[in-house]
């Protein structure tokens, strides 16, 4: 279902074919995020991701917009903390123009000052935006305290004036460390043929030269604290949660189980004590974030001020049972089902394809099919979700943020 090669500068290409579809979906990506930044220039990742698109050599930012509309595609790109990924949809018959587009843009840039300039004051915008948004704000602050003192626990967009510090000399020698060959996979999936996609890869990338040489400090103890932040809110927006598992983890199924039994959908447990049973929310859920070396389990609630120590009290409780309790076979069961649902429904979009077996390559994460996926799920026992449960919720490592009109922080 999947090839692969690696260029000799050490560009890695996986291609997944799909013949049965029209399009194709194709993306450039880069093993660098705000995880990976000095901490003066904290958001360079994500600003380099906004600069790809305001002009090449050989187009400009209009081109590269007219480009990709004229065939009816889509061009977008996104930054995480551990990855950076430029990414389009399109025919497969336009494919050569998608991935020339992509390499033009990823390694042709010409980073005008003028446009450096103007988009400092865009990502200032999106950074009040984001403050203007409590229920995300909460997360980066909550991300912020389990990741104490570590570069994980930084903000992808960076700060007002780590953004002023970024200047042209700052982005080509980020390049010049991070978009190196041996950084880069150029995943496809779709109705393409291998051959196709390495014959534009090696025109188009066999240039790149460099390498990266990544050190990952030692993630720090984790301390149980509670951190109140004022905001002239409606809603208190709270985060509990604390260090979750890594990518490579053995029984990280088993986690993503407790996320779904947990918070991952309207019949979970959370959603259903706090909103259908006690009236107290209307948006609550879980999420669990994989990195290399930790993860990160959070609950999320929004609230009324005069309900947030009971919405506190009842998530914690919540933790309590599912670490004390066995899961029933009917909810394992129900979990399973969901989980194997959503994994097999995303499987019919080009693009989630190209993502996950970009993901795989980059991280060198062993690569299932569905149905090797499915077996995992399958083979999760309630003992392994009591397990993994009583080793996260442990009290002692507990952390809860909250941003609302509190009459004193803490």
């Amino acid at each position: 279902m999947y090839q692969r090669a690696t260029l000799p500068n050490g560009l890695r290409i996986i291609c997944e074919t799909i013949p049965h579809v029209h399009s194709v979906s194709l993306g450039i990506w880069v093993g660098t995020g705000s995880r990976y930044e000095d901490p003066s220039l904290n958001g360079i990742s994500h600003f380099i991701e906004h600069m790809m698109f305001k002009g090449t050599s050989k187009r400009t930012t209009k081109q590269i917009a007219e480009t990709i509309d004229a065939v009816g595609g889509q061009l977008n790109a996104f930054t995480t903390k551990e990855y950076t990924c430029y990414y389009a949809k399109l025919l497969n018959h336009h494919f050569q123009l998608g991935a020339d587009l992509l390499a033009d843009m990823v390694t042709d840039s010409i980073f005008l000052p003028q446009e450096i300039d103007k988009e400092k004051l865009v990502v200032l915008e999106e950074i009040k935006s984001y403050e203007d948004s409590p229920d995300e704000l909460i997360h980066d602050i909550f991300l912020g305290e389990v990741l104490k003192d570590h570069s994980l626990g930084r903000s992808i967009l960076g700060l007002p004036e780590t953004i002023d510090q970024i200047t042209r000399d700052s982005i080509v020698n980020f390049l010049m460390q991070h978009y190196t060959p041996d950084n880069i996979v150029f995943a496809v999936a779709g109705n393409i043929q291998f051959d196709q996609v390495m014959a534009i890869v090696q025109n188009r990338f066999a240039h790149l030269q460099g390498s990266v040489n990544y050190t990952y400090p030692e993630i720090p103890p984790i301390e149980p604290k509670t951190l109140l932040k004022y905001k002239d809110t409606e809603q208190v927006h709270i985060c509990i949660g604390t260090r979750g598992v890594p990518r490579k983890y053995p029984k990280k199924y088993a986690v993503f189980l407790l996320d779904s039994i947990l918070g991952g959908s309207v019949s979970s447990r959370l959603f259903q004590k706090l909103r259908e049973e006690e009236g107290l929310v209307y948006m609550t859920g879980s999420s669990h974030s994989l990195f290399i070396d930790t993860g990160v389990f959070t609950i999320y609630a929004g609230t009324s001020m005069k309900n947030y120590e009971l919405v506190t009290m009842l998530i914690k409780a919540e933790l309590q049972k599912i670490k004390k309790n066995l899961v029933g076979p009917e909810e394992l069961a129900r979990a399973k089902e969901q989980i194997k649902g959503n994994l097999l429904l995303s499987l019919e979009s080009t693009c989630n394809r190209m993502s996950r077996i970009a993901k795989s390559e980059m991280f060198n994460d062993e690569l299932l099919t569905p149905e090797e996926s499915v077996a995992r799920i399958e083979a999760v026992t309630a003992d392994d979700i009591l397990e993994i449960a009583d080793e996260l919720f442990d009290e002692s490592k507990l952390i809860t943020t909250a941003i609302g009109p509190f009459e004193t922080e803490s």
